[in-house]
Formats: C-alpha cells, structure tokens, sequence
C-alpha cells in the first residue's frame, strides 16, 4: 500500500480505564488532549520535538511510543515505511493513570491512517485490536479510539470494543496528585486469585455500571464499587486510596483512574456550572491541596481525529 500524504494532524483524547468494577473491560475518554504533527519525509530518520508532559523525559528517536506505534501500523497494512518529522504537544499527565501510554499508540497508528492511501485498512476495529495488543489491554485504547465509554474485551484472539451509552448529566472530576506510578508497578501487586465471592460481586457490580452510565446516574455511587484491583494496590498508592475512601463516605462515586495514582470522580451536573461532588472533593483537602489538582474534565464523544495538512 502507498502513501496517499506526507503530512497530518492528530488529536487524541485522555482516559479512564476501569471506573471501578470493570477492570481491563470498562473506560471512558475524557476532554483532555494530546496534538501532534507527523511529516513523513523522503530522508531516512526520526526527529522528535516535545513540548508538555514528558518534554526532556520521553525518547525522541525510534523508541519513541507515537513513532513506534506508527510503524507497527503501517507494517500492518502493508505500506513503506519513511523518515519521520514528530512535533508533540502533550497535556495528558505520565504516569497518572489518564492513558497517557495508550493515547500515544493511538495516535500512532491513527497518524499512519491519515497517511496511508486506504485509510480504511486501518478502521476503528482495526485500530482498537492493534492498539490493545501493542498495550496489552484495550481498556484505554478502545475510548481513546471511539470517544465516550467502551466496553472492551478479547475475543478469539482478537480486541474489539463497543461503545456506552453516557447520560447527559455526567461530569468527571480527575483529582490529580503530584507522585507517579507506572502501571507495571501497579499491577505488580495484584494477586493471582480472588475469592469467588468477590468475582462475583464484581460482575454485578460492572453490570450496573452500564445502567448507571446510560440511563440512571443516581446509582454510580453502588455502580463503582470494587472488590478486585483497588484494594490491593493500597500500599503503592495510600494517598489516593484514602481519598477514595473519604469521599465514597460522603456519597461520591470516586474511584482510582486506571492503574492510578488519579483520582476519578464520577459526578453530575446541577445545572450552575459546577457538579454536585465539587463541595465534598475540596472539603476532602481542609484547604490544603498539597500539590494535587483537580480537573473538571468533559467527556470526549469522539475520540482520535487525524487531519490532512495540504
């Protein structure tokens, strides 16, 4: 397959994975964005110019995710692969459980879509399974591609996704702290098995989440619950457990954001510009924020857009 540009634009959204009860299946985008520019140029070679998050820190040669990602894509279609001219500007958070990682396979390979003469080799279908298996799960990956929330799982060998209903008044809150965590340490401390009563707890509980994402947001507190990941990454991440802790006492759909260390806040809109979780989120700091942010974020119905540049 050949190139049909030598230029694009790519915007890929941040994400949630998990959102409680749906851990490796459940995810959500949310309005926060990583841009880039992809040149494909006739001399050999990578450059990379990054500005935001991961600027200094992140590798700006072949090893780079966005790059690498790009290559396994086109390697996928089938088309020549080509020097590369990556200008990056990152906003999602590293290392924070917002899908920094998987935004940039994403973009990769929807960079290599805008590229491509076909675009349609590398559809959304296309897209969520290649990502899923460059990540190794499709949780973030599926949103980042479809916008909204998804529901993700491996089939056969295969990662598909499908999209959720999102009810209008749902607002998120990312409460960010100032540490890192990478997920290999998150998962690290994970066990191996789980009480068969917690399994299915669990499955309930994801279950519902469905209805209270689409339909009937009053049950997000019950929707959230989790018995099979958050507790046991206490000891890797006790600030943000704690908060979760504290603000689920005061009826607030909080949950760790992915592998963490953010703080996701499912709430809903009160018709004044705010969401009826603001009061119970910043009370939770008595005033001192101690180096953490909180992001109101909406969510992104869109997911990863590619454009051409003439």
């Amino acid at each position: 397959m050949r190139l049909g540009a030598d230029h694009v634009r790519v915007r890929v959204p941040a994400t949630s994975a998990n959102l409680g009860p749906g851990f490796d299946a459940f995810g959500i985008a949310l309005g926060l964005y990583d841009e880039l520019e992809v040149r494909a140029l006739a001399s050999p070679g990578v450059t990379v110019e990054v500005t935001g998050e991961g600027a200094g820190e992140v590798p700006d040669d072949e090893q780079h995710l966005v790059v690498s990602s790009l290559r396994a894509a086109l390697d996928h279609v089938g088309a020549s692969q080509t020097g590369l001219h990556l200008v990056c500007h990152n906003r999602i958070p590293h290392g924070r459980g917002l899908g920094s990682s998987a935004g940039a396979v994403v973009a990769g390979i929807v960079a290599a879509r805008g590229l491509i003469a076909e675009p349609e080799a590398l559809s959304d279908d296309v897209a969520i399974d290649l990502a899923g298996r460059i990540e190794g799960h499709p949780d973030n990956a599926a949103p980042a591609v479809l916008g909204g929330a998804t529901l993700a799982w491996l089939d056969d060998g295969r990662f598909r996704a499908v999209d959720l209903q999102v009810h209008d008044d749902l607002a998120l809150l990312a409460v960010i702290p100032p540490t890192h965590l990478s997920t290999k340490a998150a998962r690290g401390v994970l066990p191996a098995t789980v009480p068969h009563a917690d399994a299915a707890f669990q499955a309930g509980r994801a279950a519902l989440l469905v209805e209270a994402l689409g339909r009937r947001p009053e049950l997000l507190l019950a929707a959230t619950q989790d018995r099979l990941h958050q507790e046991y990454r206490r000891s890797v991440m006790p600030g943000s457990l704690a908060l979760v802790d504290v603000l689920r006492a005061e009826g607030v759909a909080a949950v760790v954001s992915g592998a963490g260390p953010t703080v996701l806040v499912l709430a809903r809109r009160d018709g004044e510009g705010t969401t009826d979780a603001d009061g119970a989120v910043r009370s939770a700091f008595g005033g001192a924020m101690g180096g953490w942010q909180i992001l109101p974020l909406p969510v992104d119905r869109t997911g990863a857009t590619v454009q051409r540049v003439t």
